[in-house]
């Protein structure tokens, strides 16, 4: 039988289903095209770097073999910045979660290409991840580079940023720990300083309703640079985890 688009099976849904229950997501499985190089990587380096996820808690240090700070990505994409903080950021563990297959697929490529070590991936809900698999006070870093905007006022409920999850976020975060944000939507940046200014336990390192220039761990994106030239703003935003709270 031939390997065609159409006999190529996705991986699982990328989330818990609860009978009876309807949740508001902040995605929707647009998955796109998933290639046959894709669906080899899930096959065979899923096993090398993938997580699965089991609702229980995680012992990361047996994940990774080591005991180190570790720093997680929420919704990375096609992995662009998550592989640039591997290559760069070898001291952390880097954990990524993504819903969407054919990024994971081509983020698993690229880490075998680049024999990462220190890298594992989540396909799956982020929410889920981190109230159920994710220890509080276990992560040194967040991470959440250019989130859906869900641009239509109707649609903002969907949006990642609200405050339940903000607070998950700063249950998760260790003290000193870093929140990092970025956006190429003024209307969503206004969102996330109204969230986030005004959760307990998150200070804005720019001071309220303040941003920053892009850091030098978030590399430039290609649609970020194209946006730019057409003037586009883009807001980087980013938070300490107080250690007092």
């Amino acid at each position: 039988m031939s390997d065609s688009p159409s006999n190529r099976k996705l991986p699982p849904k990328p989330f818990t289903l609860e009978e009876g229950r309807r949740q508001v997501r902040s995605f929707v499985l647009r998955q796109g095209r998933f290639t046959e190089a894709q669906q080899r990587a899930f096959d065979t380096l899923w096993p090398r770097y993938g997580i699965d996820y089991t609702g229980q808690p995680r012992d990361f240090d047996a994940v990774f073999g080591r005991h180190a700070p570790r720093v997680l990505e929420i919704g990375f994409g096609n992995g662009e910045a998550l592989r640039f903080a591997a290559q760069h950021d070898t001291a952390r563990d880097l954990i990524g979660i993504e819903v969407h297959a054919p990024g994971v697929g081509r983020l698993l490529n690229a880490l075998a290409q680049d024999d990462a070590r220190h890298v594992r991936l989540y396909h799956h809900d982020a929410v889920e991840v981190l109230r159920n698999e994710i220890a509080d006070g276990a992560l040194d870093e967040i991470r959440i580079y250019f989130p859906d905007p869900w641009h239509k006022k109707r649609h903002n409920k969907r949006r990642l940023v609200q405050p339940e999850f903000a607070n998950l976020l700063v249950a998760k975060l260790a003290a000193g720990g870093r929140l990092h944000l970025a956006t190429d939507w003024q209307d969503y940046a206004e969102q996330m300083w109204d969230v986030l200014d005004a959760t307990p336990g998150l200070v804005n390192r720019a001071g309220p309703r303040g941003s920053v220039e892009r850091p030098q761990w978030r590399p430039q994106t290609h649609f970020e640079t194209r946006g730019q030239k057409l003037g586009h703003g883009v807001w980087d935003l980013l938070y300490d985890r107080s250690r007092d709270s």
